[in-house]
């Protein structure tokens, strides 16, 4: 099964039982790593995550992921915050944090750079601007290869 029909399928399954418990699905990745299979969810709240929170949303994706089975092959669950320096996947992700701190990688150089930080400040189909020392800049998204929150501790 195609890995975007995959997470597509999991998605309808996961979020319904994470909404339920007071969650939001942040993002599910189904990953090869070190020749072993991971589902990885990652769930969120205003208050953040906790271990206990972790725990409480497997027991239920485990006993529903078992029982309608959408994976043939052997796979680890595991279930997560995204963390303070957060990857923004999508457009609800990249709204929910205009004004804040994103650090933008590249895929390739674009006007000499290939990492970018600054204040997000709007986004549409082909571009992500941001405040970089009082200056605009305006970044293609298909060049981007990852945007994370720039974490405050």
């Amino acid at each position: 099964m195609k890995n975007d029909i995959l997470i597509d399928k999991l998605s309808n399954l996961v979020e319904p039982i994470v909404v339920q418990l007071n969650y939001e699905l942040y993002h599910i990745e189904y990953i090869k790593e070190n020749k072993e299979n991971y589902l990885r969810i990652y769930i969120d709240k205003a208050e953040g995550i906790s271990l206990e929170d972790c725990g409480k949303v497997s027991r239920k994706l485990s006993d529903m992921l078992d029982e309608k089975d959408p994976i043939s092959e052997s796979y680890y669950l595991e279930i997560s915050s995204p963390g303070i320096e957060r990857t923004l996947y999508n457009d609800k992700h990249l709204s929910k944090y205009i004004n804040n701190i994103v650090n933008i990688k590249l895929s390739r150089l674009y006007n000499g750079q290939k990492t970018y930080i600054g204040k997000l400040l709007d986004f549409n189909n082909e571009n992500i601007s941001i405040e970089i020392e009082n200056e605009n800049v305006s970044i293609p998204k298909n060049k981007i290869k990852k945007i994370t929150l720039k974490g405050e501790f």
